[in-house]
């Protein structure tokens, strides 16, 4: 990644954290001054919506910054850090991912983006086999597909038990051109067991598989090349700290070797676009190049840029540990005054879930009261992060018992 005096901060405060389990102690001293801004707000609210929105660091606005000042000193000679600085994030998701090939990170506005240029990379209409658990956008984009005759699509729902399981899906594999199913889900935080098993399944009758990763990218330890997956999507607006727009397309390097394109292009997926060549049929790229679009916002990679050296530093696998903590003590202090709540085992993502009638409503009162989460058809949702402390998480539980009594 980038070597800025903000990646350079970052690294030092992530050094003197140590080599082992992260603690509060040690985090409030190290790494809570690169986040003064946001820490501020504690004063006004608890905030468990890190799985909605993440907290950014202050070395984000003097990275935007950096990239605004190459546009006012160098104008369209800007064009050449912005380049640079996109190739740098790309090899940067790609190490965190374990991808060998930087170019088979193919950047994108939004998830959905992705999506829908995978679909948009078959000939024919493709047979989609997904759930019916997967996050708003992807599900709308297939019911929207689905409506105008672009893809033949059949959804699996949860069973009686209300998990996702990974042998419905290999069930209904036959006649199956493409999968579109979630490492975790957005709604429960359940993590999907088998997917390892499913995407061997899925290869073995010549089926694809895309895996939505926004809620165990930052989170879970995730190697897309040891899982097998011909095309993964996320982004950096959750758990990499990166606000929204700074999203990504994985396409396998099988996939990539293959020569395959989609219409979902434009002309920097052109074989050296520069030259302002206009062959018939068109020339593209190389490997994941190819799967470039249209002119797109540099700026957002700056905004990525320290999420991404902060998750790199520090390594998932702690983070993962730490989280796994912090949701045991969340949902202990919870069970003390009598609420009931799920995800707190590593069968779960980053949050917890306490189910609710009307969990939106919940949601609302408990903001009001100075503890900010979200909610969805599950219940309410809470997750804690590096910055919350064990304090907030035991206040937190107290207040939303305050409503529940």
């Amino acid at each position: 990644m980038s070597s800025s005096p903000s990646a350079t901060r970052i690294a030092q405060a992530v050094s003197a954290l140590g080599t082992g389990p992260l603690t509060e102690t040690a985090l409030r001293e190290h790494l809570f001054p690169l986040f003064s801004q946001v820490l501020a707000r504690d004063s006004r609210e608890i905030y468990l919506a890190n799985h909605s929105l993440g907290r950014p660091l202050d070395a984000l606005a003097g990275d935007v910054a950096e990239g605004l000042q190459a546009w006012y000193a160098e104008l369209d000679n800007a064009w050449m850090p912005w380049w640079d600085e996109m190739q740098q994030w790309r090899a940067a998701t790609a190490a965190v991912l374990n991808v060998a090939r930087a170019d088979a990170i193919v950047p994108k506005s939004s998830a959905g983006q992705g999506l829908r240029a995978v679909l948009n990379s078959y000939v024919d209409v493709p047979r989609v086999l997904t759930s019916s658990g997967e996050f708003d956008s992807i599900d709308h984009i297939l019911k929207q597909y689905a409506a105008k005759g672009r893809a033949d699509v059949e959804w699996v729902p949860a069973r009686a038990d209300g998990l996702f399981h990974a042998e419905d899906l290999i069930a209904r594999l036959a006649g199956v051109d493409l999968v579109v199913v979630s490492q975790v889900f957005f709604a429960t935080g359940q993590v999907l067991e088998g997917l390892p098993g499913l995407i061997a399944a899925a290869h073995a009758l010549g089926v694809r598989v895309l895996v939505d990763v926004y809620h165990s990218y930052g989170v879970l330890p995730v190697d897309l090349s040891a899982l097998g997956a011909d095309y993964a999507i996320g982004g950096s607006y959750k758990y990499l700290r990166g606000g929204p727009g700074v999203c990504w397309l994985y396409v396998s390097p099988q996939v990539l070797d293959s020569g395959l394109t989609t219409l979902d292009t434009g002309w920097f997926a052109k074989l050296d676009p520069f030259s302002y060549q206009r062959p018939m049929p068109p020339a593209f790229a190389p490997g994941g190049d190819a799967w470039l679009e249209s002119t797109f916002n540099p700026l957002g990679f700056y905004q990525a840029r320290s999420g991404l050296a902060l998750l790199g530093a520090i390594g998932v696998a702690r983070l993962r540990d730490y989280s796994l903590r912090q949701k045991q003590l969340l949902a202990e202090a919870l069970a003390e005054r009598g609420i009931a709540s799920f995800g707190a085992s590593a069968h779960y993502g980053a949050f917890l879930s306490i189910p609710h009638a009307e969990p939106m409503q919940l949601a609302e009162r408990l903001r009001a009261l100075g503890v900010n989460g979200d909610a969805r058809s599950a219940g309410l949702r809470l997750c804690p992060d590096l910055l919350s402390s064990e304090a907030q998480l035991v206040e937190a539980a107290e207040r939303l018992a305050s409503l529940l009594a």
